[in-house]
């Protein structure tokens, strides 16, 4: 989908740090002739997959410790949600280069395979009509001025998701985000997998990071690589009942 004309659009960049994860703010705000009527917070229908998911051993959730957003939760709610996933562009099979994109494709591949339990993906070729972008690249560094007036500049990330704000062209224009999402190629497979697993979690409207170590969104790298928990999905399901703007159409548009 193309934007129809400029709009004030929020940047939220979430990374996997090496030792720990953490967030960096960034808004933008593009200049317009007129400023749209952003839609009402209201609720949308809880997905299917979701709404069949029952919490039989009442582990409980994190979602007191997501961030809180001005334009609501973070979620879909057209289905499936589309991905694009880089791929080697390289037409020899048979070199190393080749070989490590696939190996980074099959484990990308292998998180997305996770969640589509949980909500319905479908991976597509063309990055235009995607929903979420997986690209294989290093997250940029975004250095801050500390109290002291010292710059700092943070420690590598492993990977990191972001969205934006956009309008829709058809009408009635509706408000909808993309999320785009960075994982290193100097990865293990395995880290691969756990840094994908956790990044997916953020882009499918986890906005924040669980308190415990077993949980797929764990703030911080740990030695067990955790797998989809139940109190991943219990947070899930609890971020898709909740009011947003997203999915809802632009007034008198």
């Amino acid at each position: 989908m193309k934007r129809n004309f400029l709009t004030n659009f929020l940047s939220f960049i979430l990374g996997l740090v090496i030792v720990a994860s953490f967030f960096i703010f960034k808004t933008s705000l593009q200049a317009q002739e007129t400023q749209p009527t952003l839609p009402a917070l209201q609720i949308h229908p809880l997905p299917t997959t979701l709404e069949k998911w029952q919490n039989t051993n009442e582990q409980g959730d994190y979602f007191s410790s997501l961030v809180s957003l001005p334009i609501g939760a973070l979620i879909w709610t057209q289905f499936p949600i589309n991905v694009y996933l880089e791929r080697p562009i390289d037409s020899d099979t048979t070199t190393a280069s080749y070989q490590q994109f696939q190996k980074w494709v099959n484990a990308v591949q292998t998180a997305i395979q996770e969640w589509n339990i949980y909500l319905p993906l479908e991976e597509v070729s063309q990055k235009e009509i995607a929903n979420i972008i997986i690209k294989r690249d290093f997250p940029p560094l975004s250095s801050t001025i500390n109290p002291d007036g010292k710059l700092e500049i943070p420690r590598a990330r492993t990977a990191q998701t972001r969205y934006d704000l956009e309008i829709t062209q058809n009408q009635p224009a509706t408000l909808i985000h993309r999320m785009t999402i960075s994982i290193s190629p100097r990865l293990s497979e395995l880290s691969i997998l756990s840094a994908a697993r956790h990044e997916m979690g953020h882009a499918l409207g986890i906005w924040g990071h669980s308190p415990v170590e077993t949980d797929a969104l764990y703030f911080s790298q740990v030695r067990n690589t955790p797998t989809i928990s139940v109190r991943d999905i219990n947070t899930l399901q609890k971020i898709y009942q909740q009011p947003t703007r997203l999915g809802w159409t632009i007034p008198n548009s």
